[in-house]
């Protein structure tokens, strides 16, 4: 049965990540950067200022009393729990060992623009959303293709249509990238670290999984229910007290790792710009080995941040700020720490442990240390420096436990979100549970078919998601310009809030609380 998913998603993994992907997925990016005057560098001490530089003020981590209502630092943490995940870790050494160092670039390329289609995602959730049945805020893509794509002239069906398609991927994507993917990577890594061998001697299903591997599912899964079940306030709730400080300490690991083989640092980032146009020969030769490169850097950075796939639309749009703008700068910061900060760490890790002819990987063959795959990698990086006791691959087993573990619990909001817009909100203690029961086939699924499964899910949704950004890509200039004009200028001008005059009137009655 595996081998026949697997054939069935290879051929759709193909189309939705070949050439026409990735040139929409680059090229939204490129068009929104060029539109806005490449916001995320001329206003970087606009947006800089107003996410980490305002990270204490009282309105950005004042926990909310309205119902469906979380800060904006939650609303930040939140999305960041969905997003720094496995592919922050796996994902980046799955990058590397298969495109080489090169793919690191590409990530950092699609981190780049990718900055500015989460901005114009977050303005358009945030000026697009609305007050559900049970009087939380709801927003995402589904509403700004059925109100903003359906809003053109002629457009109405297709704007709906494709909002019903995207909330059917979304669905989808949250048993791949937000179940399945993780909690194998989670599995991998934790029975590698923390191995019992009276379980993992103990082979299931024709001795494909151990009892171990089923066993640490069922924790996963119980853990998920006590939190998931309690909707956005506790999984927000949750998120500003992990997020950071897993982010931290992941990073202060890696800068000990990275600081020791402090000698291979600049071969490292030499390797990352040489292999990018010029791959090693296990990449492959010309251009052919270039575009597997690409091809990973680009898959593998969406994977982190999702910039693109309208997912942290929708927690993002929970958040208490008026200002559609303000919302937006949070997403340009979101994917820069998770791809910028994070994941080249990840790749730093890998890259100088043991020097690029040796130590955990070859930079130069491609081969892997023995003992270790593309799972463990990172693990194995900081074993080399930690050795003693295990106590690196365990460290890493940790970070990564709740690298995904939290991103489970975002990607369970963000399913719960696109069943509410087709079924309701009253039924989607429903979806939440099929969220958590999807959880036990991460631990027995192979890691390669759950990775695959999870790229071609975010391929999907990726795809009407981007058609509505680009189509709106005029109102978020317009938005954009209002608020530079209004914050920056100083002009006396009424601000550009939500599409709906009731909210937009309410909105700018509490704009000064902000």
């Amino acid at each position: 049965m595996f081998d026949k998913i697997a054939e069935i998603n290879g051929s759709i993994n193909s189309v939705v990540w070949g050439v026409w992907g990735l040139a929409l997925l680059i090229g939204t990016g490129i068009i929104v950067t060029a539109c806005t005057k490449f916001f995320q560098i001329s206003r970087l001490g606009t947006w800089w200022k107003n996410t980490i530089g305002s990270m204490f003020s009282k309105e950005v981590i004042r926990h909310r009393k309205e119902k469906g209502t979380i800060s904006p630092f939650q609303a930040l943490c939140t999305a960041l729990a969905a997003t720094v995940g496995t592919g922050n870790i796996a994902g980046v050494a799955a990058a590397i060992c298969i495109g080489g160092a090169g793919a690191v670039f590409w990530m950092w390329v699609a981190a780049f623009f990718g900055m500015m289609t989460n901005f114009a995602e977050n303005t358009l959730g945030i000026y697009y959303r609305r007050k559900n049945e049970n009087n939380e805020w709801s927003g995402g893509a589904m509403y700004y293709l059925q109100d903003g794509l359906g809003g053109k002239k002629g457009c109405k069906w297709i704007g709906k249509v494709l909002a019903v398609i995207f909330c059917i991927f979304t669905m989808l994507a949250s048993f791949g990238i937000g179940s399945m993917g993780q909690v194998n990577k989670i599995v991998a890594n934790v029975s590698s670290a923390f191995d019992i061998s009276a379980l993992s001697s103990i082979m299931l299903f024709d001795g494909t999984v151990s009892l171990y591997n089923v066993i640490l599912g069922v924790l996963i899964m119980i853990l998920t229910a006590i939190i998931t079940l309690g909707g956005v306030k506790r999984i927000a709730n949750v998120a500003e007290k992990i997020v950071p400080f897993m982010v931290v300490l992941f990073i202060l690991g890696s800068l000990v790792i990275i600081g020791i083989n402090y000698d291979a640092i600049i071969p490292a980032f030499k390797a990352i710009f040489v292999n990018a146009f010029k791959p090693e020969a296990f990449v492959g030769g010309g251009i052919g080995g270039v575009i597997i490169a690409m091809t990973n850097g680009f898959k593998r950075g969406v994977f982190s941040n999702e910039a693109g796939l309208g997912s942290s639309v929708m927690v993002h749009s929970n958040s208490s700020v008026k200002e559609p703008v303000k919302q937006g700068m949070w997403g340009i910061f979101e994917v820069f720490a998770d791809t910028m900060i994070v994941c080249t760490m990840t790749a730093l890790v890998v890259l100088t442990s043991g020097g690029l002819n040796g130590g955990v990987f070859n930079a130069v063959t491609g081969e892997v240390a023995e003992g270790l795959s593309d799972a463990t990698l990172v693990g194995g990086a900081f074993n080399e420096v930690f050795s003693w006791g295990n106590i690196g691959q365990r460290f890493v087993a940790i970070a990564m436990f709740l690298f995904a573990f939290t991103t489970v619990l975002g990607w369970s909001h963000y399913g719960s979100k696109a069943w509410e817009y087709l079924f309701g909100a009253k039924t989607t203690f429903i979806f939440r549970i099929i969220h958590v029961i999807t959880i036990i086939f991460g631990a027995v699924l192979t890691s390669s078919l759950a990775w695959d499964i999870s790229d071609t899910f975010n391929g999907l949704m990726m795809v009407p998601n981007l058609i509505g950004v680009l189509v709106l890509c005029p109102l978020v200039i317009k938005i954009t310009k209002n608020y530079v004009d209004r914050k920056v200028k100083n002009k006396d001008i009424d601000p550009i809030l939500s599409y709906d005059p009731e909210i937009q009137a309410e909105a700018a009655a509490h704009l000064d609380e902000e």
